[in-house]
């Protein structure tokens, strides 16, 4: 299938996302809004792949919202114009929750999601990564909470996400100054797992990640996501009672043995894939 925004390649278990607009620094167009969460359901529903990985194209991994898109014509009929008045913050209400289920179908992704990024990782782009599992740069990336510099408060999921991630006091400062992070001082705060001199290296370095995440018994992975998501949101307590009734429902025996005769002989493990999800009917 052919899409707007971005590029989709899946080979060895690694389902590849390219954002495909250098051009326009990658912004975030409202086809985009749509395209993301379908292809990621598609690779994670239909099981056609292991792990995600998201890169980008051109000098940027993105420039955030493209608002230029979203800007709507003058109401000249004084009548229509009140009416649009009334509905546009149930309007707004609307979009932005729709814009945050995008970045939320990567956490609910049963898969890893991987994300390079390039230069600049702005606005949007920076509540785009935090939805990601993990996140690798290049020297010259950056990111910056861009939208306080525009006079407008991050809506589509950066501070829900990015607390989670790095220290509260310095995750403020970003907020409310809208100043640049560079890559260095991101990788030291713990947002970027590790940094490279270029998108070659980059992208090269992600890929082996992927593959080795890819080479693991799928549903093992998928139980660390899941527990690790939940652990994130709720007490140890909890947490720890979830994991037991996770694995005493879903730990199956022949993958563990097979795990240990594949590290025994020093190959590849022969795992199950997981199954497609099974939509509801009626």
């Amino acid at each position: 299938m052919t899409y707007s925004c971005f590029d989709v390649q899946i080979e060895n278990q690694i389902a590849h996302i390219i954002l495909n607009r250098p051009e326009k620094r990658n912004s975030m167009i409202p086809a985009f809004w749509t395209e993301l969460p379908e292809i990621v359901r598609d690779i994670d529903e239909n099981a056609k792949a292991r792990v995600i990985v998201i890169s980008s194209t051109g000098p940027h991994f993105s420039s955030g919202l493209d608002v230029t898109s979203f800007v709507k014509p003058d109401i000249a009929d004084p009548k229509e114009k009140k009416a649009a008045e009334i509905r546009a913050g149930a309007e707004f209400y609307s979009a932005v929750k729709n814009m945050q289920q995008t970045f939320t179908a990567l956490q609910n992704c049963r898969l890893p999601v991987l994300a390079a990024i390039q230069g600049g990782c702005i606005g949007g782009g920076v509540d785009f990564i935090t939805a990601c599992d993990m996140r690798y740069a290049t020297e010259d990336a950056f990111i910056t909470i861009f939208e306080t510099n525009i006079g407008m408060t991050a809506d589509v999921g950066t501070f829900p996400r990015i607390t989670k991630l790095i220290a509260d006091g310095l995750a403020r400062e970003l907020a409310y100054t809208g100043r640049r992070m560079p890559a260095d001082e991101a990788k030291s705060a713990g947002l970027f797992n590790a940094v490279y001199e270029s998108q070659e290296a980059l992208l090269a370095a992600v890929m082996s990640m992927a593959a080795e995440i890819a080479s693991k018994a799928p549903l093992a992975i998928m139980g660390c996501k899941r527990m690790m998501n939940y652990s994130r949101d709720h007490s140890i307590e909890d947490s720890l009672d979830y994991i037991a009734i996770w694995n005493a429902s879903m730990l199956q025996r022949d993958e563990i043995f097979e795990a240990m005769k594949a590290n025994a002989e020093k190959r590849a493990g022969d795992f199950v894939d997981l199954p497609p999800i099974r939509k509801n009917i009626g």
